[in-house]
């Protein structure tokens, strides 16, 4: 693969680089509509295409969390079609690396050392890239290690990248401006923490310390002496990333069991520690052929408060939908219906997240669930484009949803996306009083 000699950091610099993709996705568009004058039966496939990969090859050039939004885009397979989807995954663990003077001088920027003065061997090359930082394989006695280096410039930038960036997602993905506005600055706040390595390296410890008892799980130990902001040195861990994972044919049994471990290891956090590993994509987790599974990747954890959690899980305990009354002080408290809603927009955005909630807690209301159903989850697909179409949502001027609900509703469709590409069948444990009382007599 490529490497980057630089990365634009500055707000100039970065704003340019926006302004050209923009126009080169005024392009498609146009070469797009004079085909369709031509043919107009033709389709958007091609468009699609074209403006996934002039978006990709810009943003993966800039680094940080203007690509950190593209990864997050295709972990929502419901908002995008193929072509972003399949592009935008490429952040996750394919991005293009820096080159290795940009990786010595952040080295000495930081240790006053060079990574050969540190390690018994490094490896100049980045093992694999993603949107905040790339990883290299070291050694120090006779440990192979992994190196995880941030990109220069990707805190300072954040801000101003989500600026540059909330246009492009408005218009090419047909967002809410409300809701996009609301959850800015829950972005923002994570993608700031996920830039402080040392914050990382406490969570990290702390969570894989607490988890270290789920069966088939397994962590790195992680180093402080040879970690700073923007460095963080962990055992290297043996595994291969899903796809991999998947070509090793693995056995029903095997894909049971490392489901279960990832099922168990997001219940005892969410509903345990009231923290959580918020970013559930195949690059953070490293299977075996054994069944067992190494998690990495601390960076980007939720807090779950008290208020959010009570309100939020007691929904998927289906019997508190039986209750109308509480079911509408709930949905008040979530932000699912406002004080300005008219009685009429009060009952539809009432049945309208009943129904997405009765969708996405189905798991949950059974005592196991085979995520290998994929028509369940074209079901979960087309509910998001329905949810995409809606004059209704589309119009609303306020935004609709906790911006709390921003990491936990993708910390379980990552969740859900991962067992459904494993094929795999899982007890769902919850807490007993998440437990319907039909499953209680069952």
């Amino acid at each position: 693969m490529k490497e980057q000699n630089s990365i634009p950091t500055s707000k100039v610099a970065r704003a340019t680089k926006f302004v050209k993709t923009g126009v080169k996705i005024g392009g498609n568009y146009l070469k797009h509509n004079v085909k369709k004058m031509i043919d107009p039966n033709i389709s958007r496939d091609e468009l699609h295409q074209d403006n996934a990969t002039d978006i990709y090859s810009s943003l993966s050039e800039m680094k940080g969390s203007a690509l950190k939004v593209t990864q997050m885009l295709s972990m929502d397979k419901g908002m995008l079609p193929r072509a972003y989807r399949e592009k935008f995954a490429m952040s996750q663990y394919s991005a293009p690396p820096l080159s290795g003077p940009l990786v010595m001088k952040t080295f000495r920027k930081h240790f006053g050392k060079s990574p050969q003065e540190l390690y018994d061997t490094f490896d100049i090359n980045a093992s694999n890239a993603a949107s905040i930082g790339q990883v290299h394989k070291a050694t120090k006695n006779g440990k192979p290690l992994a190196v995880k280096v941030q990109y220069p410039g990707v805190s300072e930038s954040i801000g101003s990248d989500l600026k540059m960036i909330r246009p492009i997602a408005i218009a090419m993905f047909g967002l809410n401006e409300n809701d996009v506005d609301r959850y800015m600055g829950e972005v923002a706040e994570k993608l700031i923490e996920e830039t402080d390595y040392l914050l990382e390296l406490k969570r990290s410890v702390e969570i894989s310390e607490a988890c270290t008892h789920i069966d088939g799980l397994f962590f790195p130990k992680y180093y402080a002496e040879l970690s700073c902001e923007k460095i963080l040195t962990m055992d290297w861990l043996e595994g291969f990333h899903l796809n991999e994972f998947l070509k090793t044919n693995p056995s029903q049994e095997i894909r049971n069991k490392i489901g279960q471990a990832l099922w168990d290891f997001y219940d005892f956090q969410i509903h345990t520690l009231r923290k959580v590993h918020a970013d559930p994509h195949p690059g953070n987790f490293l299977m075996r052929e054994d069944g067992t599974m190494g998690i990495i990747d601390f960076g980007c954890i939720k807090v779950i408060n008290d208020e959010f959690y009570d309100n939020y899980f007691a929904l998927i305990n289906f019997d508190t939908l039986d209750d109308n009354d509480k079911t509408t002080r709930i949905f008040k408290t979530l932000d699912f219906i406002t004080k300005s809603d008219s009685e009429k927009e009060a009952k539809f955005f009432t049945e309208l997240f009943k129904e997405m909630i009765f969708l996405l807690g189905k798991p949950f209301a059974v005592e196991e669930f085979d995520f290998a159903d994929d028509e369940y989850f074209e079901s979960v697909y087309l509910y998001a484009e329905k949810l995409q179409n809606l004059d209704e949502l589309k119009s609303s001027k306020v935004a609709r949803g906790s911006q709390h609900g921003l990491y936990i509703n993708r910390t379980y469709f990552g969740l859900y996306s991962i067992l459904n590409e494993l094929k795999a069948k899982v007890t769902t444990t919850r807490p007993e009083w998440l437990r319907s009382n039909a499953l209680k007599v069952c």
